[in-house]
């Protein structure tokens, strides 16, 4: 019982330890590309302004209402392109993390699906700044009642910009959630199929609460949504066959008994080593 509880606390002592270095490694990363952005931060924060100020009326500007802002916001906005830059790595750290309580065919899924969601996260971004900005911040300046000046806080804008970066990069994650879901068995695909209508509807409200108050951006969010659940959906028709058939009990079971195997000759050479010292 003894040995049992010290094999328990060394393998969550293990874990906790190799927790900590795929951390350190991620921060690591995550400063390694940042330093050489700092250099560039005001450079990087104009060109993500470009969409605002290239509609804003004849001599209006962006404004900074705090001291500190004009230093501080464009670092900021460098280290959030340091982590998205860095995020195939920081996947990685994630799936080498987690990979040795993963089967062998549950392995084989994992950079397609690492590849695959970085692209989709990284298109979403794309998808907001060069197609939804200039239509919703195009929109906003119309819009403004007369006599009212335009002045936009460098910090709102930025904070704006994060959280329309992380809305679309999350909503273009959708195909990756509906296979990930049909693979584990949680749905299938004939099911989610026959719940389109309720689909729409539900695209439209997430969309209502990820994005602005404001119907042009609702809409280039939820399009885009529906696109991507059919395209979701036509993937997962094709992996849920395979992921259903005998072949991946057969392989979940030959990895069963290998590490059956395993722990079974580990308690045998830990019987004979303990029989050993007994004998001395």
């Amino acid at each position: 019982m003894e040995r049992n509880q010290d094999n328990t606390e060394g393998s969550f002592l293990s874990h906790l330890l190799e927790l900590r270095n795929r951390l350190l490694y991620s921060a690591v990363a995550v400063l390694v590309v940042f330093i050489p952005l700092v250099v560039f931060a005001q450079d990087i924060y104009t060109l993500v302004a470009r969409p605002l100020m290239s509609v804003l009326p004849e001599g209006a500007s962006m404004i900074a209402t705090e001291v500190a802002s004009p230093f501080l916001t464009p670092l900021k906005l460098a280290f959030f392109v340091a982590i998205v830059i860095a995020i195939p790595f920081l996947l990685y750290q994630l799936w080498a993390f987690v990979a040795p309580g993963l089967y062998r065919h549950e392995r084989k899924l994992v950079f397609p699906l690492l590849a695959s969601s970085t692209l989709l996260f990284y298109c979403g971004m794309a998808f907001a700044y060069f197609a939804v900005f200039p239509l919703v911040f195009s929109f906003f300046t119309r819009v403004a009642p007369a006599g009212v000046q335009i002045m936009t806080d460098i910090k709102a804008y930025l904070d704006f910009v994060f959280s329309m970066f992380l809305a679309f990069g999350l909503a273009f994650e959708l195909p990756i959630a509906i296979v990930l879901l049909t693979r584990a068995g949680v749905v299938e695909p004939k099911t989610l199929a026959t719940k389109r209508p309720y689909v729409v509807v539900w695209t439209f409200i997430v969309a209502m609460f990820l994005t602005p108050p404001d119907v042009i951006s609702q809409t280039l969010l939820a399009i885009p949504m529906l696109l991507l659940f059919e395209i979701g959906l036509f993937v997962a028709r094709r992996v849920t066959p395979a992921a259903s058939g005998t072949g991946r009990d057969d392989e979940a079971d030959e990895d069963s008994e290998a590490e059956l195997e395993a722990e079974m000759d580990r308690a045998e050479a830990e019987l004979l080593a303990d029989e050993k010292k007994s004998g001395d």
